[in-house]
């Protein structure tokens, strides 16, 4: 995904130089964060035109102002199970940047979190939000904590202590949490009333994601799936393509990848696949999305249960292999680097045209790199997948006007967000020499309005 310079003027030079120092000190102070140095790595090698055209951004030292977080936050969690036996689990926030605006970015609580997955989802967070046009920056956070298998007391008494100690670093002008991996409506809705007893007041604009009964936002659930499915349609439309009879592979079965497949639907997709953690589901019928949400937003079972309704699909174990099934459009919509460079090939031999991350960093920088040569249409995460951070801002804007608007409203929001990303992207793309390239353009737009920002307001 390297960029390649135009010319081999002084500026250009200095800039290549000044960018391979700032990421050799990023993998100097971050030794083991390979997640973080993954994420790092995308971002700058995309930004040498822009320094080489602005030196002003390397002589306010910008580059290495972002890359460090403004506050990183570690904390215990303890917290009593139902055998009445103590845990301790540990939990993050990070607040990366809010240049632009308060810190914004989910919650995440898996196995596998930890300070590297932590600070790579915050730094992918700031380019995100900025593109999105609203006044947010970026933050991230989460635990450890497993919530598969937990009883909905425990997940509430782990969510209370979580927010308990959480609760002193957030709130509606400093930073906003929603929702990511394990932390649905459920989790939000502990989270909140939790946050409100502590606070004794009812400040409904400290998190998003929230039921719409107490504050919560029509659309929000649907708004990342729908916003990935969106941005495909741009990248489609572009190029004289549609979902109109084209067959999509979805990785994942939660939040997003339900709603992007519903979307896919709607626009005349058949949907064949999807997955979870423990393996994936074929139906070469079309997948029926109204089993995928019974069976894991209501009774939070496998995804294997779905041939138990619908005998015609086959169920197989290990998630990896689903990018062998062949496919018009690939949606990775459940976590980082799924697809690989031998994923990445098996797709573009069976003939893939299109592929739109609605997981955050789902595919390497190799696979990245094959499928811009090959020739297929690729959305970024940090653009195809800001729809849900797109329609939280919407959320906290309801919040604070004391408004809710209709789903209709919302979703005609989303849709516009989600086209003005993708022309702002092609835009940027063009202007500094690398046109269709939808990564280098998503992040020098992202990157360019929070360095403005930056710049305006001084050395903090």
């Amino acid at each position: 995904m390297g960029v390649t310079l135009q010319g081999t003027t002084g500026n250009d030079v200095k800039a290549k130089n000044y960018i391979e120092e700032v990421y050799k000190g990023v993998l100097e102070r971050n030794g083991h964060q390979y997640e973080f140095q993954q994420a790092v790595k995308e971002i700058v090698e995309s930004l040498t035109p822009v320094f080489a055209k602005d030196p002003k951004y390397m002589e306010a030292g910008i580059l290495e102002r972002l890359v460090e977080p403004e506050r990183l936050i570690s904390f215990r969690v303890p917290w009593v199970d139902d055998q009445g036996k103590v845990r301790v689990n540990r939990g993050y926030r990070v607040q990366f940047n809010s240049a632009i605006g308060p810190y914004k970015g989910g919650l995440r609580f898996h196995p596998s979190v930890n300070e590297s997955i932590i600070k790579f989802l915050g730094f992918e967070q700031i380019f995100k939000n900025s593109l999105t046009g609203q006044p947010i920056g970026g933050g991230k956070g989460g635990s450890d904590f497993d919530p598969k298998g937990k009883s909905d007391g425990e997940v509430m008494r782990f969510t209370q202590s979580f927010m308990t100690e959480l609760s002193k670093y957030i709130g509606p002008d400093t930073d906003v949490p929603a929702g990511d991996i394990g932390v649905g409506g459920r989790e939000i809705g502990y989270m909140f009333g939790q946050y409100k007893k502590i606070r004794g007041g009812f400040e409904a604009g400290v998190l998003t994601g929230k039921g719409v009964l107490y504050g919560g936002s029509l659309a929000r659930p649907e708004a990342t799936g729908y916003g990935t499915v969106y941005f495909v349609h741009e990248m489609l439309q572009s190029k004289g393509l549609s979902y109109e009879g084209s067959t999509v592979v979805v990785s994942g079965s939660g939040n997003v990848a339900i709603y992007a497949m519903q979307k896919a639907k709607q626009f005349g997709a058949k949907v064949v696949a999807c997955s979870d953690s423990n393996g994936y589901i074929y139906d070469p019928t079309g997948i029926k999305v109204e089993t995928v949400q019974q069976l894991k937003e209501v009774e939070r079972r496998r995804i294997s249960d779905y041939v138990q309704f619908h005998p015609e699909a086959t169920y197989h174990e290990g998630c990896s292999n689903i990018w062998t099934i062949p496919c018009d459009i690939a949606l990775p919509c459940a976590t980082q680097n799924e697809i690989d460079l031998d994923a990445a090939k098996t797709l573009i031999s069976n003939g893939v045209k299109a592929i739109g991350e609605g997981a955050n960093m789902p595919s390497t920088l190799d696979a990245i790199d094959l499928f811009l040569d090959a020739g297929v249409l690729f959305g970024p995460a940090k653009a195809a997948n800001a729809g849900g951070v797109a329609v939280s801002a919407l959320e906290m804007a309801q919040n604070s006007s004391r408004q809710s608007w209709s789903f209709e409203e919302v979703d005609a929001k989303l849709h516009d967000i989600m086209r003005n990303i993708y022309q702002n992207s092609m835009l940027a793309a063009e202007e500094y020499g690398h046109p269709n390239n939808l990564v280098v353009g998503a992040n020098i737009a992202g990157f360019k309005k929070v360095a403005d920002a930056m710049l305006a307001q001084g050395l903090i």
